[in-house]
């Protein structure tokens, strides 16, 4: 892995780390108010898991990008191609990643915010499949990062049910 790669790839995902707790205030008396599902878990897993998913993917993509095996084959794209259209599905992963909170805490719109994460899921599981494609054990890895966006999908859609029209938007 080279160090520019991963120093880009890190970067990446701290500025969508940045971006999206800058939205993010669960103290708010607004959430505190929104019923919650009984199998939500503890405020403190969400920083800790969202870091060290954070940190997953900028190495799992660092690895993804600098694969030097990944060479071309017939009916695929060149190298080149399949990198460019790989920093492209990267860079929408994050701004998903980073809208979600601003949908969700700011604009107060948990129906939306459910539906747009189910985007970044299938937009995760599309980049998971994509790492695995130039680097194997970096598609593992990355693995968990897609299960993890559908698990926010799930609760996203549940806090939603739970908060029906305006009631969710206080």
């Amino acid at each position: 892995m080279k160090l520019m790669t991963v120093v880009w790839t890190a970067a990446a995902t701290a500025a969508t780390a940045a971006a999206g707790g800058l939205a993010t205030d669960p103290e708010s008396r607004w959430y505190r108010r929104l019923r919650k599902p009984d199998w939500q878990p503890p405020a403190i897993a969400f920083p800790v898991v969202w870091t060290a998913l954070y940190a997953d993917l900028a190495v799992s993509s660092a690895v993804a990008l600098d694969n030097e095996a990944a060479g071309e084959t017939p009916g695929r794209k060149t190298r080149g191609q399949e990198l460019a259209a790989y920093r492209g599905a990267l860079a929408v992963n994050l701004v998903l990643n980073a809208t979600w909170s601003w949908l969700f805490w700011r604009a107060r719109r948990p129906w939306l915010a459910a539906a747009e994460c189910a985007v970044l899921t299938a937009s995760s599981v599309d980049l998971v499949r994509r790492t695995h494609r130039l680097n194997r054990s970096a598609g593992v890895s990355l693995a968990p990062y897609a299960l993890w966006c559908g698990f926010a999908t799930v609760l996203s859609t549940a806090i939603a049910r739970l908060n029906p029209g305006p009631a969710g938007r206080h």
